[in-house]
């Protein structure tokens, strides 16, 4: 019965000195991917709209949307937004022209809670630069409030 006194495995080639391990270790990577993932798909839904405002739900919506329109969100305590970015409102149609060249109309996101003094400042600063303003409104549910469709 013969017998090697080294093993002949993995320790007896690192000993004499031969070639280093040169595998890489995909599992840590897999892990930190798999937790970006995670991340990611968590917070997608808040990239969307990073402002928080609550429209007035509507019987009647008509479905305008168009892309590329640029949307002015006025949060309960007054505070405008130009889509992600804060606007003064005295400043707003210049904002609107520069950044979207001749854009003709706005969306306005006005949370329901909003003082109207807000609102009226900027339809009037949006309709003294001829910018025409759709309203962003929800849908009413028509089934929790028990009328028929």
């Amino acid at each position: 019965m013969a017998m090697q006194v080294n093993g002949g495995g993995y320790g007896s080639r690192r000993r004499r000195g031969g070639a280093s391990l040169s595998e890489i270790n995909v599992t840590p990577f897999v892990d930190v991917v798999l937790v970006l993932l995670i991340i990611f798909m968590l917070t997608a839904h808040v990239m969307e709209y990073g402002i928080e405002v609550d429209v007035p739900k509507v019987r009647a919506v008509k479905d305008s949307s168009q892309p590329e329109m640029p949307v002015v969100s006025i949060q309960k305590d007054g505070t405008t937004w130009l889509n992600d970015k804060p606007a003064n409102i005295h400043d707003l149609a210049a904002a609107i022209r520069q950044r979207y060249g001749k854009a003709k109309a706005v969306y306005v996101r006005a949370d329901k809670e909003t003082i109207y003094d807000s609102i009226a400042q900027v339809l009037s600063a949006l309709g003294e630069a001829k910018i025409n303003v759709n309203m962003v409104t929800q849908p009413e549910d028509t089934a929790v409030k028990g009328r028929k469709p």
